[in-house]
Protein backbone atom coordinates (compact mmCIF):
# COMPACT_ATOMS: atom_id res chain seq x y z
CA UNK A 1 0.00 0.00 0.00
CA UNK A 2 2.61 2.50 0.90
CA UNK A 3 4.45 2.10 -2.31
CA UNK A 4 1.55 2.02 -4.04
CA UNK A 5 0.59 5.74 -2.54
CA UNK A 6 4.36 6.69 -3.20
CA UNK A 7 3.97 5.61 -7.04
CA UNK A 8 0.79 8.08 -7.22
CA UNK A 9 2.29 11.08 -5.55
CA UNK A 10 5.12 10.72 -8.23
CA UNK A 11 2.34 10.31 -11.13
CA UNK A 12 0.55 13.10 -9.93
CA UNK A 13 3.47 15.85 -9.27
CA UNK A 14 4.97 14.79 -12.53
CA UNK A 15 1.68 15.63 -14.58
CA UNK A 16 1.95 18.64 -12.59
CA UNK A 17 5.52 19.47 -13.34
CA UNK A 18 4.38 18.70 -17.14
CA UNK A 19 1.79 20.79 -17.71
CA UNK A 20 2.71 24.32 -17.41
CA UNK A 21 5.80 24.09 -19.12
CA UNK A 22 4.68 22.98 -23.04
CA UNK A 23 1.98 25.20 -23.76
CA UNK A 24 4.14 26.26 -26.40
CA UNK A 25 3.95 24.84 -30.17
CA UNK A 26 7.50 23.50 -30.41
CA UNK A 27 7.86 20.68 -27.76
CA UNK A 28 10.38 18.24 -29.29
CA UNK A 29 13.82 19.39 -27.88
CA UNK A 30 14.59 19.51 -31.52
CA UNK A 31 18.32 21.48 -32.09
CA UNK A 32 19.44 23.52 -34.96
CA UNK A 33 23.28 23.60 -35.52
CA UNK A 34 23.89 27.43 -34.95
CA UNK A 35 24.97 29.28 -38.73
CA UNK A 36 26.92 31.23 -36.56
CA UNK A 37 28.89 28.77 -34.26
CA UNK A 38 28.90 24.82 -35.80
CA UNK A 39 29.83 23.68 -32.22
CA UNK A 40 26.71 24.98 -30.79
CA UNK A 41 23.20 24.38 -30.96
CA UNK A 42 20.36 26.63 -31.27
CA UNK A 43 17.07 25.39 -29.47
CA UNK A 44 13.48 27.33 -29.14
CA UNK A 45 12.13 29.33 -26.84
CA UNK A 46 9.88 26.31 -25.74
CA UNK A 47 12.57 24.17 -25.25
CA UNK A 48 14.61 26.48 -23.21
CA UNK A 49 12.04 27.25 -21.03
CA UNK A 50 11.66 23.53 -20.57
CA UNK A 51 14.83 22.86 -19.46
CA UNK A 52 14.87 25.36 -16.70
CA UNK A 53 11.21 24.36 -15.59
CA UNK A 54 10.38 22.27 -12.54
CA UNK A 55 9.58 18.90 -14.58
CA UNK A 56 13.45 18.89 -15.20
CA UNK A 57 14.86 20.14 -12.07
CA UNK A 58 12.80 19.06 -9.53
CA UNK A 59 10.86 16.30 -10.30
CA UNK A 60 13.39 14.34 -12.21
CA UNK A 61 16.04 14.21 -9.78
CA UNK A 62 13.15 13.81 -6.84
CA UNK A 63 12.09 10.16 -8.71
CA UNK A 64 15.86 9.55 -9.46
CA UNK A 65 16.80 10.01 -5.36
CA UNK A 66 14.23 7.58 -4.83
CA UNK A 67 15.49 4.93 -7.02
CA UNK A 68 18.69 5.42 -5.54
CA UNK A 69 17.86 5.61 -2.51
CA UNK A 70 15.18 2.48 -2.56
CA UNK A 71 16.96 0.69 -5.20
CA UNK A 72 21.01 0.35 -3.65
CA UNK A 73 20.26 -1.09 -0.51
CA UNK A 74 17.15 -3.94 -1.66
CA UNK A 75 18.84 -4.62 -4.69
CA UNK A 76 22.26 -4.88 -3.10
CA UNK A 77 20.98 -7.63 -0.20
CA UNK A 78 18.75 -8.99 -2.94
CA UNK A 79 22.30 -9.90 -4.50
CA UNK A 80 23.70 -10.97 -1.16
CA UNK A 81 21.09 -13.30 -0.11
CA UNK A 82 21.35 -15.39 -3.49
CA UNK A 83 24.78 -15.20 -3.18
CA UNK A 84 25.44 -16.37 0.54
CA UNK A 85 22.07 -17.16 1.74
CA UNK A 86 20.45 -19.77 -0.07
CA UNK A 87 22.12 -22.91 -0.06
CA UNK A 88 19.45 -24.64 -2.47
CA UNK A 89 19.93 -22.38 -5.76
CA UNK A 90 17.01 -23.23 -8.31
CA UNK A 91 15.96 -20.99 -11.54
CA UNK A 92 13.65 -18.78 -9.91
CA UNK A 93 16.58 -17.67 -7.54
CA UNK A 94 19.21 -17.26 -10.77
CA UNK A 95 16.41 -15.48 -12.60
CA UNK A 96 16.01 -13.19 -9.43
CA UNK A 97 19.52 -12.61 -9.01
CA UNK A 98 20.73 -11.69 -12.04
CA UNK A 99 16.78 -9.09 -12.16
CA UNK A 100 18.81 -7.82 -9.17
CA UNK A 101 22.66 -7.60 -10.74
CA UNK A 102 21.06 -5.80 -13.76
CA UNK A 103 18.79 -3.58 -11.53
CA UNK A 104 22.35 -2.65 -9.54
CA UNK A 105 24.17 -1.56 -12.25
CA UNK A 106 22.13 0.72 -12.97
CA UNK A 107 21.23 2.35 -9.59
CA UNK A 108 25.21 3.05 -9.13
CA UNK A 109 24.72 5.09 -12.27
CA UNK A 110 21.84 7.31 -11.19
CA UNK A 111 24.07 9.97 -8.81
CA UNK A 112 25.19 11.01 -12.48
CA UNK A 113 21.75 11.82 -13.69
CA UNK A 114 20.86 13.08 -10.54
CA UNK A 115 23.50 15.72 -10.73
CA UNK A 116 22.94 16.68 -14.58
CA UNK A 117 19.24 17.50 -13.58
CA UNK A 118 19.99 19.45 -10.46
CA UNK A 119 22.90 21.07 -12.50
CA UNK A 120 20.36 22.92 -14.77
CA UNK A 121 20.44 19.79 -17.23
CA UNK A 122 23.71 20.61 -17.75
CA UNK A 123 26.31 17.95 -18.41
CA UNK A 124 29.48 18.32 -17.58
CA UNK A 125 31.14 14.43 -17.43
CA UNK A 126 31.64 13.82 -21.35
CA UNK A 127 30.31 12.30 -24.30
CA UNK A 128 31.69 8.76 -23.16
CA UNK A 129 29.94 8.56 -19.86
CA UNK A 130 26.79 10.12 -21.19
CA UNK A 131 26.63 7.11 -23.63
CA UNK A 132 27.47 4.77 -20.99
CA UNK A 133 24.32 6.11 -18.71
CA UNK A 134 21.91 6.04 -21.72
CA UNK A 135 23.50 2.26 -22.49
CA UNK A 136 22.99 1.37 -18.68
CA UNK A 137 19.26 2.78 -18.68
CA UNK A 138 18.28 1.06 -21.74
CA UNK A 139 19.52 -1.98 -20.87
CA UNK A 140 18.54 -2.18 -17.77
CA UNK A 141 15.06 -2.02 -18.73
CA UNK A 142 15.10 -4.57 -21.25
CA UNK A 143 16.83 -6.96 -19.29
CA UNK A 144 14.18 -6.27 -16.42
CA UNK A 145 11.72 -7.17 -18.94
CA UNK A 146 13.40 -10.36 -20.19
CA UNK A 147 13.99 -11.49 -17.01
CA UNK A 148 10.50 -11.18 -15.51
CA UNK A 149 9.76 -12.78 -18.39
CA UNK A 150 11.60 -16.04 -17.70
CA UNK A 151 10.78 -15.67 -13.40
CA UNK A 152 6.79 -15.71 -15.15
CA UNK A 153 7.17 -18.72 -17.41
CA UNK A 154 9.62 -20.46 -14.59
CA UNK A 155 6.90 -20.16 -11.76
CA UNK A 156 3.92 -21.64 -14.70
CA UNK A 157 6.14 -24.41 -15.18
CA UNK A 158 7.25 -25.57 -11.51
CA UNK A 159 3.71 -25.18 -10.94
CA UNK A 160 2.63 -27.89 -13.98
CA UNK A 161 5.83 -29.89 -13.29
CA UNK A 162 7.03 -30.03 -9.71
CA UNK A 163 8.55 -33.26 -10.26
CA UNK A 164 10.88 -31.92 -12.95
CA UNK A 165 14.61 -32.51 -12.29
CA UNK A 166 16.07 -29.77 -10.31
CA UNK A 167 19.55 -29.86 -11.99
CA UNK A 168 18.50 -29.63 -15.25
CA UNK A 169 16.69 -26.84 -14.46
CA UNK A 170 19.28 -25.02 -13.37
CA UNK A 171 21.50 -25.76 -16.17
CA UNK A 172 19.04 -24.55 -18.26
CA UNK A 173 18.18 -21.05 -16.23
CA UNK A 174 22.04 -20.43 -16.41
CA UNK A 175 21.96 -20.59 -20.26
CA UNK A 176 18.74 -18.38 -20.56
CA UNK A 177 20.62 -15.82 -18.47
CA UNK A 178 23.67 -15.92 -20.17
CA UNK A 179 22.38 -15.34 -23.51
CA UNK A 180 20.12 -12.40 -22.18
CA UNK A 181 23.47 -10.96 -20.90
CA UNK A 182 25.40 -11.36 -23.85
CA UNK A 183 21.97 -10.50 -26.30
CA UNK A 184 21.20 -7.20 -24.05
CA UNK A 185 25.08 -6.27 -24.40
CA UNK A 186 24.42 -7.09 -28.36
CA UNK A 187 21.73 -4.92 -28.35
CA UNK A 188 23.01 -1.48 -26.94
CA UNK A 189 25.30 -1.39 -29.30
CA UNK A 190 23.86 0.91 -31.17
CA UNK A 191 23.10 3.51 -28.72
CA UNK A 192 27.27 4.06 -28.34
CA UNK A 193 27.03 4.55 -32.24
CA UNK A 194 25.75 8.22 -32.07
CA UNK A 195 26.40 11.16 -29.95
CA UNK A 196 23.58 12.07 -27.19
CA UNK A 197 25.22 15.19 -25.88
CA UNK A 198 24.56 18.78 -27.43
CA UNK A 199 26.17 21.65 -26.63
CA UNK A 200 23.62 24.86 -26.58
CA UNK A 201 23.80 28.35 -27.09
CA UNK A 202 20.83 29.41 -25.22
CA UNK A 203 20.67 28.43 -21.99
CA UNK A 204 24.81 27.77 -22.37
CA UNK A 205 24.58 23.84 -21.28
CA UNK A 206 25.52 21.23 -22.96
CA UNK A 207 22.69 18.36 -22.26
CA UNK A 208 22.40 14.31 -22.26
CA UNK A 209 20.52 12.17 -24.24
CA UNK A 210 17.60 15.82 -24.46
CA UNK A 211 18.09 17.28 -27.44
CA UNK A 212 18.10 15.67 -30.94
CA UNK A 213 19.96 17.44 -33.37
CA UNK A 214 18.67 17.87 -36.90
CA UNK A 215 20.48 19.58 -39.52
CA UNK A 216 17.67 19.35 -41.84
CA UNK A 217 14.20 20.43 -41.01
CA UNK A 218 12.55 19.73 -44.26
CA UNK A 219 14.18 15.94 -43.71
CA UNK A 220 15.19 15.22 -40.25
CA UNK A 221 14.42 11.52 -41.45
CA UNK A 222 18.24 10.66 -41.40
CA UNK A 223 19.37 12.47 -38.13
CA UNK A 224 17.07 10.05 -36.22
CA UNK A 225 17.08 7.20 -38.39
CA UNK A 226 19.39 5.15 -35.94
CA UNK A 227 17.37 5.50 -32.85
CA UNK A 228 14.05 5.22 -34.83
CA UNK A 229 14.69 1.69 -36.61
CA UNK A 230 16.71 0.77 -32.69
CA UNK A 231 13.54 1.76 -30.47
CA UNK A 232 10.89 0.69 -33.06
CA UNK A 233 12.63 -2.85 -32.99
CA UNK A 234 13.04 -3.10 -29.12
CA UNK A 235 9.10 -2.35 -28.59
CA UNK A 236 8.70 -5.09 -30.56
CA UNK A 237 11.24 -7.62 -30.11
CA UNK A 238 11.85 -6.96 -26.47
CA UNK A 239 8.46 -5.60 -24.97
CA UNK A 240 5.83 -6.88 -27.26
CA UNK A 241 6.63 -10.33 -27.50
CA UNK A 242 7.77 -11.01 -23.65
CA UNK A 243 4.32 -9.12 -23.07
CA UNK A 244 2.49 -11.78 -24.88
CA UNK A 245 4.40 -14.73 -23.63
CA UNK A 246 3.61 -13.19 -19.74
CA UNK A 247 0.21 -13.21 -20.03
CA UNK A 248 0.01 -16.39 -21.63
CA UNK A 249 2.00 -17.55 -18.58
CA UNK A 250 0.10 -16.42 -15.64
CA UNK A 251 -2.96 -17.49 -17.28
CA UNK A 252 -1.96 -21.14 -17.86
CA UNK A 253 -0.70 -20.69 -14.01
CA UNK A 254 -3.74 -19.73 -12.86
CA UNK A 255 -5.47 -22.34 -14.88
CA UNK A 256 -2.89 -25.17 -13.48
CA UNK A 257 -3.71 -24.02 -9.97
CA UNK A 258 -6.97 -24.47 -10.52
CA UNK A 259 -7.32 -27.86 -11.81
CA UNK A 260 -4.14 -29.62 -9.95
CA UNK A 261 -4.98 -28.83 -6.84
CA UNK A 262 -8.37 -29.45 -4.42
CA UNK A 263 -6.63 -29.16 -0.71
CA UNK A 264 -6.60 -26.54 1.68
CA UNK A 265 -2.83 -25.47 0.18
CA UNK A 266 -4.47 -24.63 -3.01
CA UNK A 267 -6.11 -21.30 -2.26
CA UNK A 268 -2.78 -19.96 -0.96
CA UNK A 269 -0.61 -20.78 -3.15
CA UNK A 270 -3.30 -19.06 -5.53
CA UNK A 271 -3.49 -15.73 -3.51
CA UNK A 272 0.54 -15.80 -4.20
CA UNK A 273 0.07 -16.50 -7.61
CA UNK A 274 -2.82 -13.40 -7.68
CA UNK A 275 -0.27 -11.27 -5.88
CA UNK A 276 2.69 -11.87 -7.76
CA UNK A 277 0.71 -10.76 -10.97
CA UNK A 278 -0.49 -8.44 -9.56
CA UNK A 279 3.28 -6.83 -8.47
CA UNK A 280 4.11 -7.48 -12.35
CA UNK A 281 1.24 -6.06 -13.94
CA UNK A 282 2.09 -2.68 -12.01
CA UNK A 283 5.86 -2.55 -13.42
CA UNK A 284 4.39 -3.47 -16.63
CA UNK A 285 2.14 -0.56 -15.90
CA UNK A 286 3.96 2.35 -14.30
CA UNK A 287 7.58 1.33 -16.21
CA UNK A 288 7.21 -0.49 -19.36
CA UNK A 289 4.08 -0.08 -20.84
CA UNK A 290 4.39 4.15 -20.96
CA UNK A 291 7.93 4.68 -21.83
CA UNK A 292 8.10 2.17 -24.68
CA UNK A 293 5.00 3.20 -26.38
CA UNK A 294 6.36 6.99 -25.79
CA UNK A 295 9.38 5.65 -27.43
CA UNK A 296 7.89 4.87 -30.31
CA UNK A 297 5.66 7.83 -30.58
CA UNK A 298 8.77 10.28 -30.05
CA UNK A 299 10.70 9.10 -32.76
CA UNK A 300 8.74 8.13 -35.22
CA UNK A 301 7.19 11.86 -35.07
CA UNK A 302 10.51 13.28 -35.17
CA UNK A 303 11.19 11.71 -38.44
CA UNK A 304 8.03 13.10 -39.80
CA UNK A 305 9.70 16.55 -39.06
CA UNK A 306 6.52 16.65 -36.02
CA UNK A 307 7.61 19.01 -33.57
CA UNK A 308 4.78 18.79 -31.40
CA UNK A 309 4.71 15.87 -30.12
CA UNK A 310 4.08 15.87 -26.37
CA UNK A 311 8.17 15.69 -25.12
CA UNK A 312 7.14 16.42 -21.42
CA UNK A 313 5.01 13.32 -20.94
CA UNK A 314 7.87 11.49 -23.04
CA UNK A 315 10.87 12.31 -20.78
CA UNK A 316 8.51 11.71 -17.71
CA UNK A 317 7.32 8.10 -18.78
CA UNK A 318 11.37 7.42 -19.38
CA UNK A 319 12.01 8.69 -15.58
CA UNK A 320 9.22 6.59 -13.84
CA UNK A 321 10.99 3.48 -15.63
CA UNK A 322 13.96 3.53 -13.62
CA UNK A 323 11.48 2.75 -10.79
CA UNK A 324 11.55 -0.77 -11.72
CA UNK A 325 14.62 -0.93 -9.82
CA UNK A 326 12.28 -0.32 -6.99
CA UNK A 327 9.52 -2.52 -7.86
CA UNK A 328 11.75 -5.44 -8.61
CA UNK A 329 12.20 -6.78 -4.74
CA UNK A 330 8.78 -6.88 -4.32
CA UNK A 331 8.73 -9.33 -7.16
CA UNK A 332 11.72 -11.91 -5.45
CA UNK A 333 9.70 -11.22 -2.04
CA UNK A 334 6.15 -12.86 -3.43
CA UNK A 335 7.79 -15.37 -5.69
CA UNK A 336 10.22 -17.09 -3.41
CA UNK A 337 9.22 -18.12 0.41
CA UNK A 338 13.24 -18.85 1.25
CA UNK A 339 14.14 -15.15 -0.14
CA UNK A 340 11.81 -13.73 2.38
CA UNK A 341 13.30 -15.79 5.08
CA UNK A 342 16.34 -14.99 4.31
CA UNK A 343 15.56 -11.11 3.85
CA UNK A 344 14.31 -11.25 7.63
CA UNK A 345 17.20 -12.64 9.12
CA UNK A 346 19.95 -10.78 7.47
CA UNK A 347 17.67 -7.93 9.23
CA UNK A 348 17.98 -9.35 12.55
CA UNK A 349 21.91 -9.90 11.65
CA UNK A 350 21.12 -13.89 12.21
CA UNK A 351 23.83 -15.65 11.16
CA UNK A 352 23.50 -18.93 8.80
CA UNK A 353 24.58 -21.25 11.64
CA UNK A 354 22.09 -19.57 14.00
CA UNK A 355 19.05 -19.55 11.56
CA UNK A 356 20.15 -23.80 11.04
CA UNK A 357 20.41 -24.23 15.02
CA UNK A 358 16.57 -22.32 15.29
CA UNK A 359 15.51 -24.38 12.59
CA UNK A 360 16.38 -27.72 14.57
CA UNK A 361 14.86 -26.38 18.05
CA UNK A 362 11.90 -25.61 16.36
CA UNK A 363 11.61 -28.68 14.54
CA UNK A 364 12.28 -30.81 18.01
CA UNK A 365 9.56 -28.94 19.62
CA UNK A 366 7.35 -29.56 17.25
CA UNK A 367 8.17 -33.32 17.05
CA UNK A 368 7.65 -33.17 21.09
CA UNK A 369 4.27 -31.67 20.85
CA UNK A 370 3.65 -34.21 18.29
CA UNK A 371 4.51 -37.25 20.44
CA UNK A 372 2.34 -35.93 23.23
CA UNK A 373 -0.46 -36.29 21.17
CA UNK A 374 -0.22 -40.18 21.15
CA UNK A 375 -2.81 -40.67 24.80
CA UNK A 376 -4.11 -44.99 24.49
CA UNK A 377 -7.85 -45.04 25.71
CA UNK A 378 -6.33 -46.01 29.05
CA UNK A 379 -5.25 -42.36 29.11
CA UNK A 380 -1.35 -43.16 29.63
CA UNK A 381 0.96 -41.55 26.67
CA UNK A 382 2.27 -43.40 24.21
CA UNK A 383 6.30 -43.08 23.82
CA UNK A 384 7.55 -42.71 20.14
CA UNK A 385 10.08 -44.71 19.28
CA UNK A 386 12.31 -44.32 15.72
Amino acid sequence: MASSRILSCLLLLGCACATNPFQGKERGFIGLVDPQDADRVTVSKATADTLRSSLTTVFLPIVYIVVFAVGLPTNAMAIWVFLFRTKKKHPSAIYMANLALSDLLFVIWTPLKIAYHLNGNDWIYGEGLCKVLVGFFYGNMYCSILFITCLSVQRYWGVAHPLSQQRKNNKVAVAVSVSIWAFIWLTTTPLYLYNHTAKLKDPNITTCHDVNIIHDLEDPFPDVALPYFYFVLMAGIVFLVPSLVIILAYILLLSALGNAMTDGSAGKNRRKAVVLIVTVLVTFLVCFIPSNIMLVVHYSLLKDGVVNNGYGFYITTLCLASLNCCLDPFIYYFVSEDFRDHVKNTLLCRSSRTVERMRVSFSSMKYSRKSKAYVSESGNTQSSTC
